[in-house]
């Protein structure tokens, strides 16, 4: 058999098996660790079998996220074990402290919310947490068409933050706000009580769809540490400002409303978002740093290309 055929015949064995494994893991009762190598694989395979277009690199990108989203489910496919392990109540601990007494959530929903009804400033900041699933991935999607030659850094700083953040979510699995108050953790004998306000305002929005839109959304609802809604986002603001000044404000204007989206709604702690910052900087100053082997890793990637199209 030529070099060249046994290359692409392992590439797309990698890439099936890759693809199998999350949706399998079940019924087969395959390892967390089994799983996630072969997803993990899959974008190498892709990078070996096709020559470097946009087409390669959006399904590069497409094959990362479906790794991300295997390890992240993961942890809740035993719900009940899961629960046994999560973390609940010192995120409470730590905001208090930093709210002086009572949580910024708590606060700012006593202070600014009104139950039962949702103001427009209120609607946008529900708004802002469903258009972040398309942020990062948006920003992604800009620097490839409109500057390609910062593409290979960009995407791999954000993709490194999903990746990097999930390891949170196995290693101190912990609770977000709205699960602290259903445990009764939030009570401090004044009212109103804890709102989860973007099920409230989605259930009014989306009626009837609401409940099989949250059911794929949400596949893992105790993991807020850290946050990788604020980390990622944070990161894509770097991104858009090393394009330019006005994608950079329009970054991080995004990553403000964010930010007070996610504590107002009860979504995340201030916690979770401090420790989320603190990955995406992390990640930007050890850029520098693990430059040299990302690009000896994108040499090897490129010869193998070479030699199954030999």
């Amino acid at each position: 058999m030529p070099r060249s055929t046994a290359i692409r015949a392992a590439a797309c064995t990698v890439l099936a098996v890759g693809l199998a494994a999350p949706l399998l893991r079940r019924r087969l009762r395959l390892k967390p660790p089994v799983v996630i190598a072969a997803a993990a694989a899959t974008p190498f395979a892709l990078g070996t079998l096709m020559p470097r277009s946009r087409t390669r690199d959006v399904g590069m990108c497409a094959l990362q996220m479906y790794a991300y989203l295997a390890a992240y489910q993961m942890p809740n496919d035993d719900p009940e074990k899961l629960e046994a392990r999560v973390k609940v109540k010192y995120p409470v601990v730590i905001d208090r402290l930093i709210g002086l007494g009572t949580t910024p959530t708590m606060r700012l929903q006593r202070a600014l919310g009104s139950e039962g009804q949702f103001r427009v400033w209120e609607k946008v900041l529900v708004f802002s947490h469903w258009v972040w699933f398309a942020f990062p991935h948006g920003t992604v999607a800009y620097v490839l068409f409109k500057h390609r030659e910062q593409f290979p850094s960009a995407a791999a700083r954000i993709y490194a933050t999903f990746d990097l953040g999930v390891i949170g979510y196995w290693a101190i699995p912990t609770a977000p706000p709205w699960y602290a108050a259903q445990q009764g953790l939030m009570e401090d004998g004044r009212t109103p009580e804890l709102r989860r306000m973007m099920v409230e305002y989605g259930e009014q929005f989306w009626k009837e769809g609401w409940a099989p839109l949250y059911g794929v959304l949400g596949g893992n609802p105790l993991a807020a540490m850290p946050s990788l809604h604020f980390a990622t986002s944070v990161t894509a603001a770097h991104v858009l400002s090393d394009t330019g000044r006005i994608a950079g404000a329009l970054g991080w204007t995004y990553v403000a409303t964010l930010g007070l989206a996610l504590v107002y709604l009860g979504e995340h702690y201030v916690t979770d978002l401090a420790a989320g910052l603190a990955l995406a900087e992390g990640i930007r100053t050890a850029t520098p740093r693990v430059s040299p082997a990302a690009r000896r890793l994108s040499r090897t990637l490129q010869r193998l290309e070479a030699k199954a199209r030999a």
